[in-house]
């Protein structure tokens, strides 16, 4: 045989191993794994090459995706309105169903024990999505997406951070920030304001001032970045493009979320240098960060590109998250002025004249209940994901590996079974003996922050945030919404409201 002949050959064989390799992925893999999903009565739409099942989802929810919503009734429906397909197929296929991203096999959970037993997490079955493509540029490798060592080293670090004494101690920051808002507030007495944007420009202050010692301007343009990026990560959620494309041909998207991506980190590691230049790393969350990357125990050191990736992460928990919970909590306080009154109530008795302190917003208990209901029709984060590490069981259902899950927030706080026939009705009181009374002793049944070891290190931080912020507005002003209004929720990676939240203010 000619050295011609074995190359030829040598070429062939490589090309049919490699076709081989691709038909087994796009085609053998996904067909076996559907039938071991039927063969224990969880079914779904077919699995699709090339594309899943994403067309079907992307169709479904363009159909609501600029429409208002009616609220005139106070019916906050909002499941079959955000999450369409999640809400058709439960009713076709039942509560549990896989569906098909590319060749990427789903499943989709909206049962409570279920959920409670995958974020509980007991046998270290189910780790955390791996994120690709935009969302991996917006998110990173960091608290929220780390697992193992990697995740237990900034673990630590965040919960000293956002512990009772140092949330106490970030107090005199937030009210100092919330009052800038209102002196600013001042100048729209009867005029009508975007009080979402202002909470996002609340949100950036608050954050940039405890987390990194930094103004709000430091901040702003940071996040006005990772708006943009995660605008894109949401345009192309449902898309699934070729393995390694990207290498050969990118979209105008994807060059623009590189571009994001490296002002974004740019603008973070040259906030950094300035420290170490100065040789004053601080002792907020930033100084904290920069410290253990100096670790000399490689054991307990981040990278530089960790180190970005959790400033990134806490920059956006930081900001959409309260942004999210305040915007949504006035739109329900505007439309139910009974409660507005009662909290406002409830501000006067508990500090009288005085600014809000840490001891007195524990024991705002109406504006607790509110906020509770609030998160519980309006989350901040409609899904929690993980994956499937190893096959594992639960109860009779067998788990399988290369498994992605998505636990349905969303249908699980709008959830009948649960919550009662006004489930979609604003009532705060079910809250009025505690979360455990009001889901029945359903853990997974409210899940705003998630449940488990992997619950949001945030989340005393934002709901102390709210309160100081919600306290010292109904302290200042009563508000309604504004004519102009239009209430159309949307998910941009977190729930937000397409067009803003447009009030009118009345000083009292």
């Amino acid at each position: 045989m000619s050295g011609f002949e074995v190359v030829v050959l040598f070429c062939s064989t490589l090309l049919c191993f490699c076709f081989l390799r691709f038909l087994h992925k796009i085609w053998v893999a996904p067909t076996r794994l559907q039938a071991k999903w039927r063969s224990q009565g969880i079914r779904g739409p077919s699995y699709k090459f090339p594309h899943g099942n994403t067309k079907e989802i992307s169709y479904m929810r363009s159909q609501f995706f600029d429409k208002p919503m009616d609220i005139s009734h106070y019916v906050h429906d909002l499941f079959p309105r955000l999450h369409p397909h999640v809400y058709a197929w439960t009713k076709v296929y039942g509560r549990n169903f896989i569906c098909w991203h590319g060749s990427k096999c789903q499943l989709f959970v909206t049962e409570v024990e279920l959920s409670k037993e995958i974020l509980m997490n007991r046998d270290d079955a189910f780790r955390k999505m791996d994120m690709e493509g935009y969302l991996r540029k917006l998110l990173g490798e960091a608290l929220t997406t780390n697992e193992g060592q990697k995740w237990a080293k900034v673990r630590k670090l965040a919960d000293r951070s956002f512990h009772s004494e140092s949330l106490n101690s970030m107090v005199p920051e937030m009210r100092s920030s919330v009052a800038k808002m209102l002196d600013k507030w001042g100048s729209y007495q009867g005029r009508e304001i975007d009080v979402f944007k202002e909470f996002g420009m609340l949100t950036i202050e608050v954050i940039s001032r405890t987390a990194f010692g930094s103004s709000c301007m430091d901040g702003k343009h940071i996040f006005e970045m990772k708006e943009k990026l995660a605008a894109l990560a949401a345009k192309n959620l449902h898309k699934v493009r070729v393995p390694g494309i990207s290498l050969v041909v990118r979209s105008d998207d994807e060059v623009e979320a590189e571009r994001l991506e490296q002002r974004i980190n740019g603008s973070i590691m040259e906030k950094v240098r300035e420290r170490e230049r100065e040789g004053e790393l601080g002792s907020d969350y930033l100084g904290q960060l920069i410290r253990i990357s100096h670790e000399s125990d490689v054991k307990k050191r981040i990278t530089r590109h960790q180190l970005i990736d959790e400033v990134k992460a806490i920059y956006g928990a930081g900001n959409y998250t309260t942004t999210s919970l305040l915007g949504w909590c006035v739109v329900l306080l505007a439309t139910h002025t009974e409660w507005q009154d009662r909290a406002r109530e409830e501000v006067k008795e508990t500090f009288g004249g005085n600014i809000p302190d840490f001891e007195g917003i524990a024991r705002l208990k109406i504006m607790n209940m509110i906020i509770n209901e609030c998160l519980r029709l309006y989350p901040p984060a409609l899904s929690l994901t993980r994956t499937v590490a190893k096959e594992t069981k639960i109860g009779q259902l067998c788990l399988f590996p290369n498994t992605n899950i998505f636990i349905s927030v969303l249908a699980l706080h709008h959830n009948p079974r649960i919550w009662g026939d006004d489930v979609h009705l604003f009532k705060p009181e079910r809250f009025a003996h505690g979360v455990v009374e009001a889901t029945h002793n359903n853990a997974a049944a409210f899940i705003p922050f998630g449940i488990g070891p992997r619950t949001c290190v945030g989340l005393n931080f934002s709901t102390n945030e709210a309160k100081i912020a919600l306290s010292m507005i109904l302290h200042n002003y009563k508000f309604v919404l504004s004519p102009n209004y239009v209430h159309c929720p949307i998910e941009n990676i977190i729930l937000v409201p397409r067009n803003g939240i447009q009030v009118i203010l009345e000083k009292i």
